[in-house]
């Protein structure tokens, strides 16, 4: 018995279905994924080598769509239906092809199934005239070969099969795709722009209308708090979240206090009680030397190689519904001390008893002091018990990395390292080879020796695949980092087990920050303390 297909409604400029331009990588794989009978395959193709920089396509087989993401910001960029027959798609309440029913198919249905709209259909019964198109020669010489004429009207466009010996640049475009050397449309793209030929240009680069949060796109003001665009580090515990279409919020580690964030961020999307400290070993013991050492594991900071910071288990860890009343004055602060985790905001804060903060950076042209406007001199009380944000985890959503899927890309930039010949801000897109090069000069006079420098900016090997390695407690979902390929398929076409890398990453060091890198030398995580 045939199964029913899934509707879509298209919306050109927009959407089709629940797929929106500008929807983030991670909100609509997180919604594919919440419906395995409607989606049952999804191929995620993307390049191991520059997964940044390149865009992520997304293939769904069973459902006759492919979705191009760009790279550095992971939105959607560009819709495309490739199969007709496999959703039933409409515009304004009409039918953009009729998909013949599965009881009794006559030969020349099924023959018609395996294509798109007829131009005729497309001109006078769906978006009326349009300008002339583009034709695309093919490749040869031969004239029984077919070239291919995009007929555009603004943020929809369509394939049609020419035959290269009918066409001609001074034909009317209307007789020539009405007549039988033009077959039926062979897909359809949906992209933002008044056309395809100027769309394309900048399809990767330009600013999209939409949010990237699906419930933003959908319900506008009411979907939710305002998404963060951009995080900007400006050192010594200062950091500035820029939003979409609210003022900057400023987090001040040490000061800012839970309900500022959650006023701010909304509530976290999950609560977890941190309890993984076997990185402990690696933390200096004494006091004394902690101004001196600008590692970025400082003694000072005791969680800064914490890894379990996902709260997946809440179901063996305290609950995050639990009422702050009820730890009591009498219990040991640290109990209270958790991660919010923002999987919508791509980033996690760890909330705890306020700790000194990170050296200011020698090459900084401004303090942070200047830089905010609502901004006072520190008071910080390292003795306080009351909770403070002490950290940020801003995580990059990297495709093929150990917690791919679990939070939206965040992206961020290093204000506060410059250089006299190189001011331009570090960012997340650069890789971590390029970053290392200057903050390895910025930080260079802060070291006693260069057997210290050595020392202090080793690697640290961390793994991510085997059960009992630190982080383990957080089943993060999504992939791995592959050793193999540059693909990543969910549901029946998963990839084997002996197809599985290691999925090892390294932690360096720097004052006030850690970064998380894969072996392809992306970010995967930078931890800003």
């Amino acid at each position: 018995m045939a199964t029913s297909l899934s509707t879509a409604q298209v919306h050109p400029n927009r959407s089709v279905g629940f797929f929106t331009l500008g929807a983030s990588l991670h909100d609509v794989l997180t919604r594919l994924k919440a419906q395995p009978q409607t989606y049952p395959s999804i191929d995620l193709s993307y390049s191991p080598s520059k997964p940044v920089a390149n865009p992520v396509i997304l293939r769904l087989p069973a459902n006759g769509f492919r979705l191009r993401f760009d790279g550095p910001d992971q939105r959607l960029r560009l819709i495309e239906v490739l199969d007709f027959t496999k959703t039933k798609l409409s515009y304004k309440n009409t039918e953009i092809v009729k998909i013949p029913s599965a009881s009794e198919p006559s030969s020349a249905d099924i023959a018609a199934s395996h294509t798109g709209p007829a131009f005729r259909h497309v001109y006078n019964r769906l978006f009326g005239p349009a300008f002339p198109g583009e034709y695309i020669a093919p490749n040869g010489e031969d004239a029984s070969l077919r070239g291919t004429y995009v007929l555009s009207y603004p943020g929809i466009a369509f394939s049609f099969p020419l035959q290269a010996s009918a066409w001609s640049p001074n034909a009317d475009f209307v007789s020539l795709l009405s007549s039988s050397a033009t077959s039926s449309a062979t897909s359809m793209a949906v992209f933002e722009g008044s056309s395809w030929s100027e769309a394309r240009i900048d399809l990767f680069n330009s600013s999209p209308q939409n949010p990237r949060s699906l419930d933003l796109a959908s319900r506008g003001r009411e979907g939710g708090p305002d998404e963060i665009e951009l995080v900007k580090v400006h050192g010594e515990g200062r950091i500035e979240l820029i939003r979409r279409s609210s003022p900057p919020f400023w987090i001040t580690l040490s000061e800012t206090a839970p309900q500022d964030l959650v006023t701010e961020l909304g509530p976290p999307d999950a609560i977890y009680r941190k309890n993984d400290r076997r990185l402990s070993i690696h933390k200096t013991r004494t006091l004394s030397g902690a101004t001196k050492r600008p590692d970025g594991i400082s003694p000072l900071h005791e969680d800064l190689t914490d890894t379990d910071q996902s709260s997946t288990h809440t179901v063996t860890d305290d609950s995050d519904n639990e009422d702050d009343s009820s730890r009591g004055a009498g219990r040991d602060n640290s109990s209270a001390e958790c991660f919010y985790n923002y999987f919508h905001h791509g980033f996690d804060i760890f909330v705890s008893q306020p700790t000194f903060p990170s050296p200011a950076s020698p090459s900084a042209l401004h303090s942070p002091l200047h830089e905010d406007p609502t901004a006072t001199q520190s008071t910080i009380n390292f003795f306080s018990s009351t909770l403070t944000a002490t950290k940020l985890l801003l995580h990059a959503n990297i495709p093929g990395s150990y917690p791919f899927n679990r939070y939206r890309r965040s992206r961020w930039t290093l204000e506060h390292v410059p250089l006299e010949h190189d001011t331009e801000a570090l960012t997340s897109e650069m890789p971590f080879e390029h970053i290392a090069s200057r903050l390895k000069e910025v930080w260079k006079s802060s070291y006693s020796t260069e057997e210290e420098e050595k020392s202090l900016q080793r690697g640290m090997v961390l793994n991510r695949d085997w059960g009992d390695s630190p982080g383990s407690s957080c089943e993060l979902l999504g992939g791995w980092e592959e050793s193999v390929g540059g693909k990543r398929m969910f549901g029946d076409d998963a990839l084997p087990e002996p197809e599985l890398g290691l999925g090892n990453t390294e932690l360096f060091g720097f004052p006030g920050m850690v970064f998380e890198v894969l072996k392809n030398g992306a970010v995967s995580c930078l931890t800003v303390f």
